[in-house]
């Protein structure tokens, strides 16, 4: 079974996650067949990039999301485009509003949500001192 889920990318403790095609039977980050997003939680608010037409045509075919998936699918609205296509409604239509949804939606922050110590703080002391 083709399953839809998230691959862990990114240094120890600041995971950052690809949304991948896999065989249900693949280790957690082993083989893949496709990469078809990205999302990272330590952004404020979590960055969330889906390749709508490559997650319709997986979603069409019967791969199954993990329950991760389902709740970025969710938040993305790609859970919501897919029961449209199920309806009838034509792919191209649906991919066009992801884009435009994508393009109207708040600017990515590049801050993360731990902020870093003012210098003099911590462990480290400042050059010159």
């Amino acid at each position: 079974m083709v399953r839809i889920r998230l691959r862990r990318v990114g240094l120890k403790h600041q995971p950052s996650y690809r949304i991948v095609v896999a065989d249900q039977r693949a280790a957690r980050a082993g083989g893949y067949i496709e990469v078809i997003g990205f999302h990272n939680p330590r952004t404020q608010p979590s960055t969330d990039i889906v390749q709508e037409d490559r997650a319709l045509y997986w979603l069409s075919v019967g791969a199954q999301p993990s329950e991760a998936v389902v709740t970025l699918f969710k938040r993305t609205g790609t859970a919501a485009r897919f029961e449209r296509l199920k309806a009838g409604a034509k792919l191209e239509e649906l991919v066009a509003e992801a884009e435009k949804a994508r393009a109207e939606a708040a600017p990515v922050s590049g801050r993360t949500r731990f902020a870093s110590p003012e210098p003099g703080q911590g462990k480290m002391k400042p050059k010159g001192e």
